[in-house]
């Protein structure tokens, strides 16, 4: 192995135990490269960098988390606020016209372009999300379930390597899901669900932004703040993509029916027109999906603010 780069991103090493680059501690890195899984890794360290090795495999590996929160305390009340404050600022701007013009064109749009994307992706479809639509291929290709199957392999691959039974849960729900959309329902059928899954799988990756407040904490999710970000964005997408369909429940007047100049329909109006959906069915959908979602949200919530009580008290969780 080149003693002169990083042995986990091989750029030129630097002074330091850790490169620069992708944060790898570069004698746990080589013992990664070496013995392949997480275990042995940690058992070939030297006994007084074990924790450190711990930091660097991944907190999957059953690390503690007072090893790496700076503040215990401050972690448990961050937990407890950080997504509420968030959801309460983006209802804040939704109801100002101005600010949910902005919320809707920062925050839900590439959430909204990505949740077609990824319904694409995951039916076998090749697209490309763009600020304002996702290129999506007429027919299903070779390229795009070969490129999940290779992203679901890698994370199943590096859920045994680190011993990560959430990356492991993680494929394997993908794989499942993959299994069905690609193998199991028609194209036509797949196309209302790229369709639907602006703003349905867009809910979905609103909560994942949200939840991942409450993970990652020897990454750069935590060390490098990105969590307050992506709460931040997932929130306004939430209440956003919430806040168009319960006043299309209470209004079907709401229901978004719009053409833009170029003659291009709105999702909920090629639902109607291409796809044969009702009104009500559309509704229904998408509210069925809000509440899906709004309920997983508040599993996962409360999931995160006793653990981080619970370490905030000194205790042990799982």
């Amino acid at each position: 192995m080149d003693a002169t780069t990083c042995p986990w991103c091989e750029a030129p090493r630097k002074d330091g135990p850790e490169c620069p680059r992708c944060g790898a501690n570069y004698a746990k890195a080589e013992a990664i490269k070496k013995h392949g899984r997480a275990a042995a890794a940690v058992a070939a360290a030297p006994a007084e960098d074990l924790a450190e090795a711990k930091i660097f495999i991944a907190e999957e590996a059953e690390l503690d988390d007072s090893e790496v929160i700076d503040d215990a305390q401050a972690e448990f009340w961050f937990s407890a606020g950080a997504i509420p404050a968030m959801l309460l600022i983006g209802i804040g701007f939704q109801s100002m016209e101005w600010g949910r013009f902005i919320q809707r064109l920062v925050f839900t749009m590439p959430v909204h372009e990505l949740g077609h994307a990824v319904t694409a992706w995951l039916c076998g479809f090749g697209a490309i999300p763009t600020v304002w639509v996702t290129i999506t291929m007429d027919e299903r290709g070779f390229v795009a379930p070969v490129a999940v199957l290779a992203a679901v392999a890698w994370t199943l691959y590096r859920g045994w390597q680190l011993e990560s039974r959430s990356l492991l849960a993680a494929g394997g729900v993908l794989l499942l899901l993959q299994t069905i959309l690609t193998l199991g329902i028609k194209e036509h059928t797949a196309r209302s669900l790229i369709v639907f899954g602006g703003d349905g799988v867009g809910l979905v990756l609103s909560l994942l932004l949200m939840a991942s407040f409450f993970f990652g904490k020897a990454t750069q999710l935590y060390k490098g703040s990105l969590r307050w970000g992506f709460v931040a964005i997932g929130a306004g997408a939430f209440v956003d993509i919430n806040a168009t369909w319960w006043l299309a429940r209470r209004d079907p007047s709401e229901i978004p029916f719009t053409t833009r100049s170029n003659g291009m329909e709105s999702d909920a109006l090629r639902l109607v027109n291409e796809f044969g959906w009702t009104e009500a069915a559309l509704v229904n959908r998408h509210i069925m999906a809000c509440l899906a979602c709004m309920a997983v949200l508040a599993l996962v919530y409360a999931w995160g603010v006793r653990k981080a009580w619970l370490k905030s008290q000194g205790q042990e969780t799982r």
